[in-house]
């Protein structure tokens, strides 16, 4: 009985360590480090790619919009609402602002945007307005009959009075659109664009410096810099998903400004090759004011 015993054991342990042999290549094969290999390629809007030569490239575990909307909630958005209320203006252009969730009193886009009841309605719009179109005011510009002295001794009359002057006004405005243009010189004493701007880049640079420890803290896997033909590689990374990146840096080609923050999956035992360009960059503020102008 106990040789039987002793020849089970041994086909036992046999067979064990014949699986072991096995399955043990395999599971070190499933658990193989991989490798992101890449290459980063800028163009002008005229003009050859060129290699972004010699820029930092980061591999997170999250993507830049996650981290970014992570660091937030440590440097909370401004309050335009609030800004506003603070500023020495009329209630009504307060409203206007808070409306239209913007500061900007000039520009083009704010001139075509604005109707003839916010020139009318708005005390610093409509004598901006007014003042603008002073010199050419003709015999078809709408003249005002309500008087200073009705203020008080006739105000229903001077109401009325004024009242159908701001409908004639507001006619006129839509018969002659093209009276309202330049009206935003006026503006310009009164504009709070500049103050609002300046506040939103300390912004930018408070939640940049947020973004950026966060990043480096909790998920920066790997850094590289790339060579002068723009190659750059990440390796010993376990499987799974990352995002390669730039942190306070742009890729600079003439006139175009370019960052990624591009997926890549890397798979057990594989290098995964990725192509940074143009065309799967995240367009920066640069490139977008570049653009415009």
């Amino acid at each position: 009985m106990r040789t039987m015993k002793t020849k089970t054991d041994v086909r036992a342990i046999t067979l064990l360590f014949g699986f072991i042999s096995v399955m043990l290549p395999a599971c070190l094969a499933a658990q193989s480090p991989g490798r992101v290999e890449f290459t980063a390629r800028v163009a002008p809007t005229v003009g050859q790619p060129e290699p972004v030569r010699q820029l930092t490239f980061y591999l997170l575990r999250k993507s830049l919009e996650d981290i970014r909307a992570e660091a937030l909630q440590t440097a909370p958005a401004l309050d335009l609402d609030k800004f506003v209320d603070g500023l020495g203006v009329s209630g009504e252009l307060k409203t206007w602002m808070k409306k239209h969730q913007t500061v900007q009193l000039s520009g083009e886009s704010f001139v075509k945007g604005l109707t003839p009841d916010d020139i009318v309605d708005v005390p610093e719009f409509f004598k901006a307005y007014m003042t603008h179109n002073e010199a050419f005011r003709g015999l078809s510009f709408p003249e005002p009959k309500f008087k200073a002295k009705d203020r008080e001794s006739n105000p229903e009359k001077y109401a009325a009075e004024k009242s159908q002057y701001h409908v004639a006004v507001r006619a006129f405005i839509t018969a002659s659109p093209e009276t309202v243009k330049g009206m935003d010189l006026d503006l310009v004493d009164l504009n709070p664009y500049v103050k609002w701007a300046s506040l939103e880049r300390k912004q930018r640079q408070i939640l940049d410096s947020a973004m950026l420890q966060l990043a480096q803290e909790r998920y920066v896997v790997a850094r590289t810099d790339t060579d002068l033909e723009g190659r750059g590689s990440f390796a010993g990374l376990a499987p799974g998903n990352y995002w390669i990146g730039l942190f306070g840096a742009e890729a600079v080609s003439g006139d175009v400004h370019e960052h990624w923050n591009y997926r890549v999956t890397v798979r057990s035992g594989e290098t995964a090759s990725v192509e940074l360009s143009n065309f799967n960059a995240v367009k920066s503020e640069t490139s977008a004011q570049n653009s415009n102008n």
